[in-house]
């Protein structure tokens, strides 16, 4: 019996994944640990490896294919003494699912006018429409992902070329059809889909962009005048957890000034007595980052009771700080985690955040790399930005927003004076810190930026 490759989940949250690339092809023998294909997921590209030994008798999901599910049967890998004819029984098993795709039974139109729906169906997304046939009557394959938002453009799934398994329309086919104009039943046509769905899409041109469908707000813009940029993983996976966050985590924030002149000297001093190699290039090269990192996890240990996670079952207080960093790359970002941050040097620090960071930006990174931590921090000091807020990613129970040191007037002993300052600002999820328990982080974060020597001890 053919070995059946299924889609890995190659982290605890992963509901689908694309498959980018295969590096075997059938026919080809692979052993246990070759590496046979690539997953991009939401936050990186990761390798697959197989688990058995075999060839390969056939690839099921092309590779560029879109939101392949977990545990989708992906490839069927015949072993020792198995030939082609053995695979036709359990590539059938692997596309087992397609079936539920097939058109429900007609039923007569109601002669009465739909009554309007109700709040909870206006928020349940809408129902993939069944499978349409082409002009010979045979069944179009499209995933219903495809067929839905075909249907909201107002695109013939007839016109459309699919690139899936089998020739079946997937979402990137309707997007490049949309790109292109492929497929348009006619100017009327985003019109009539829309006339199809409830009364609730029909939602006047005030309402709020972000609970609109997009065919409603295509309405508000003229033809041409836009270019539509499909969401890939990454986005949509930002969108829902920051949402969810603002939601359902109650923020408040804190703002404190904290100089850095002191800091600065020292990172200077440090920098400069960092020992070189022989082509001349330092052991370490500080950051004003890596000094933030550093001063956020001890604070953390100063105060143990904020570096803590609400669940609903109790409060996680935190044995160590876990600190993420955010990291921007293309099409979104990511926040890799210095482990045990309160115990690393600076110079460790340092250079782990900038192994980090490269590989984040090729994404690179394994998931235990940025999955969990304990709280975060987000620079945008670079950028000029003087202070912001951050968004808690939970289940981190806070997230520290630094802005740019800037030289400002400060009063000392009574007297005018220049100093750099430089605000930070710490988001926290008030269920496990408080506005007291805020406040004494932040006073010990601020002890460590303004009398770096200590973070040295």
């Amino acid at each position: 019996m053919p070995i059946k490759i299924l889609m890995p989940a190659l982290s605890p949250t992963m509901e689908e994944g694309n498959l980018a690339r295969w590096l075997v092809k059938e026919g080809d023998t692979v052993s246990s640990g070759d590496v046979i294909a690539e997953i991009e997921t939401d936050k990186a590209t990761m390798e697959v490896e197989a688990v058995e030994e075999g060839t390969v008798g056939k690839i099921l999901v092309a590779e560029g294919t879109e939101g392949v599910k977990v545990n989708e049967v992906i490839a069927l890998l015949l072993e020792e003494g198995e030939d082609a004819s053995s695979l036709a029984g359990a590539a059938k098993a692997g596309a087992a699912p397609a079936k539920v795709e097939a058109p429900a039974k007609s039923e007569a139109p109601a002669k009465s006018e739909p009554s309007a729906p109700t709040a909870a169906e206006q928020a349940a997304p809408a129902k993939a429409p069944p499978a349409p046939a082409g002009d010979k009557g045979e069944r179009i394959f499209a995933s219903p992902l495809a067929r839905r938002l075909a249907a909201q453009d107002g695109l013939d799934l007839a016109a459309i070329s699919g690139s899936g398994p089998h020739g079946r329309i997937v979402k990137r086919d309707v997007d490049e059809a949309l790109k292109s104009g492929t497929g348009r039943k006619g100017a009327d046509a985003p019109k009539a889909a829309a006339a199809e769905k409830p009364a609730a899409a029909e939602a006047p041109k005030a309402a709020a962009p972000s609970g609109m469908a997009e065919s409603q707000v295509l309405k508000l813009f003229e033809e041409g005048s836009y270019e539509v940029v499909p969401h890939d993983n990454m986005r949509k996976t930002i969108a829902k957890r920051l949402t969810e966050s603002k939601q359902t985590v109650p923020h408040f924030y804190l703002t404190v000034d904290c100089e850095l002149d002191a800091l600065l000297a020292l990172r200077a001093q440090l920098n400069d007595a960092a020992p070189k190699d022989k082509d001349g290039k330092p052991a370490y090269k500080l950051s004003v980052n890596d000094m933030v990192i550093k001063a956020h996890a001890l604070a953390l240990k100063a105060v143990p009771a904020a570096n803590a996670s609400w669940t609903d079952g109790g409060m996680l207080v935190h044995k160590h700080a876990d600190v993420g960093v955010a990291v921007a790359i293309e099409g979104g970002l990511i926040t890799p985690i210095i482990r045990r941050a309160d115990e690393k040097t600076l110079s460790a620090i340092s250079n782990e955040m900038k192994d980090l960071a490269g590989r984040a930006r090729s994404r690179k990174l394994q998931p235990q790399e940025y999955q969990g931590g304990t709280t975060s921090v987000s620079n945008l000091g670079m950028f000029g930005i003087k202070d912001f807020a951050a968004v808690i990613n939970p289940p981190h129970a806070t997230i520290l927003a630094v802005g740019a040191g800037e030289q400002r007037a400060v009063v000392k002993n009574g007297a005018l004076a220049i100093a750099t300052v430089m605000s930070v600002t710490l988001s926290t999820d008030h269920r496990a810190v408080d506005g007291a328990l805020g406040a004494e982080l932040m006073a010990a974060f601020r002890q460590f930026i303004e009398n770096p020597m200590s973070m040295l001890v």
